[in-house]
């Protein structure tokens, strides 16, 4: 039995040097920032963040390829990174990649800058809902303009100013420059911005990062730490169906889609109830959009207009108003798709040839209706008491005063102020009640 245990111990020793280097080989994890920066992508590095925390990863590296996005997932991001005791490399690639407008203040906020060649950076004017005041362009000093135009054009680029002055100082990079790329939407490509002092590092690969910060000293919350970067462990955390979920619905075009849906599913379920399916689908798109705009740049008078044109262009099948109502609703219609997301930036819109796609179908649907009810209103009548006057019956006996008649297969009792004779043929030229008003049918008839 003593044999037994100590060759048992003699294999555990012998594995032991193996096992144990692997499961405490140190890591870096990759996360990836890829098209706008929104609220997915906010949460999306919130828990990248996190889990690089509880693994004891030792550097996050953040491969960014974004045109911006909004402000809030921005300042978001931004807020997870500073408070992040895992330093965080910002890291532009590959080559062709840029970080503009949001993605130059996370280079900044990072505690290493680095680019791959071929990329570029800057361009951080803020952009409001709607566009800046006075068509979204920065003012150029000594530049007039609307008072309070200017007024509100100051504060939001002077908050941007501060907000990107403070990151810089924080990491020791070019104020000035930072200052300039707000102010006057500079940009730079990474041989620039390493002259500059915008970034740290220039390297064409993750493998030549690695190595270019190996021994670079960098503050985090508890205090300034060496990194240790050679042969770190890359573990790459890619966006998982949750992010993409919510990058999906929360998609300037998935979001107005949604709204559509839920707008016309209502409409169907109300004008035919007891469908369901159109009431139910179009309850939760709504909801689903309803979710988007709370989380993107909504201007809810685009909204509003694009509610007032499907009115318009409903009311104009049930109230022909020789095309008026349709459209003025068409017109609203597309108006308030333009300017329903922020109109002064290309990273949260919603595309011009859906809007135009949209608005034709819509447009063709409710010519459509128009033109099957100009089409009913000119056929003649089929049923009711006026599809009975001047229809030709049959007497079914003789009589003067009152009789009955045979009229579309059906049994009348009528009435004749002259004499008639069964089997003649009569014409209906009148109804009291119930009884036909006939007369004979002459032979030119």
């Amino acid at each position: 039995m003593r044999k037994i245990v100590w060759r048992l111990l003699l294999v555990v020793s012998l594995f032991a040097p193996a096992v144990v280097p692997l499961a405490q080989q140190p890591t870096a994890v990759q996360l990836h920032i890829q098209g706008p920066i929104g609220p997915a992508t906010s949460d999306y590095v919130q828990r990248g963040l996190a889990v690089a925390r509880q693994q004891g990863a030792r550097l996050v590296i953040l491969r960014m390829d974004t045109p911006g996005g909004l402000d809030s997932a921005m300042r978001s991001i931004i807020q997870d990174i500073l408070a992040s005791p895992v330093p965080v490399v910002s890291y532009v690639a590959p080559s062709g990649a840029r970080a503009a407008s949001a993605g130059t203040y996370i280079m900044y906020a990072s505690q290493i800058a680095a680019m791959a060649p071929g990329t570029n950076l800057g361009a951080a004017t803020p952009v409001q809902v709607g566009g800046l005041p006075g068509g979204g362009k920065p003012q150029q000093p000594g530049e007039k303009g609307d008072e309070s135009g200017n007024t509100m054009k100051h504060k939001v680029v002077n908050d941007a100013v501060a907000y990107i002055r403070s990151l810089a100082e924080l990491r020791g990079r070019n104020v000035q420059w930072a200052e300039k790329a707000v102010r006057e939407a500079a940009s730079l490509p990474a041989s620039e911005a390493l002259k500059k002092h915008v970034i740290d590092v220039i390297a064409p690969d993750t493998a030549a990062l690695l190595a270019a910060i190996d021994g670079r000293t960098v503050t985090v919350p508890k205090g300034k730490i060496t990194l240790h970067t050679q042969g770190l462990a890359l573990r790459s955390i890619e966006p998982d169906w949750r992010t993409r979920l919510l990058a999906t619905l929360t998609d300037p075009n998935v979001a107005y889609l949604l709204m559509l849906l839920g707008f016309y599913g209502l409409f169907f379920e109300l004008a035919n109830p007891g469908f369901v399916l159109p009431g139910v689908a179009g309850a939760i798109c709504l909801v689903l959009a309803l979710y988007a705009f709370q989380v993107l740049p909504v201007n809810y008078a685009g909204v509003a207009l694009i509610l007032l044109g499907i009115l318009f262009m409903v009311a104009e099948a049930f109230v022909p108003s020789f095309g008026a109502l349709g459209i003025g609703g068409v017109a609203a219609f597309v108006f308030g798709s333009i300017i329903m997301f922020n109109a002064g930036s290309d990273v949260y819109a919603v595309s011009l040839p859906l809007i135009a796609s949209v608005a034709l179908v819509s447009a063709g649907f409710f010519i459509g209706i128009v033109g099957m009810a100009i089409r009913a209103r000119s056929r003649p009548v089929v049923s009711g008491q006026e599809q009975m006057l001047h229809a030709v019956g049959e007497v079914l006996e003789d009589f003067q005063g009152r009789g009955s008649v045979r009229v579309h297969s059906e049994l009348w009792s009528a009435e004749s102020d002259v004499a008639l004779r069964r089997g003649q043929k009569v014409r209906v030229t009148g109804i009291r009640g119930l009884v036909l008003q006939v007369e004979p049918l002459r032979e030119e008839d």
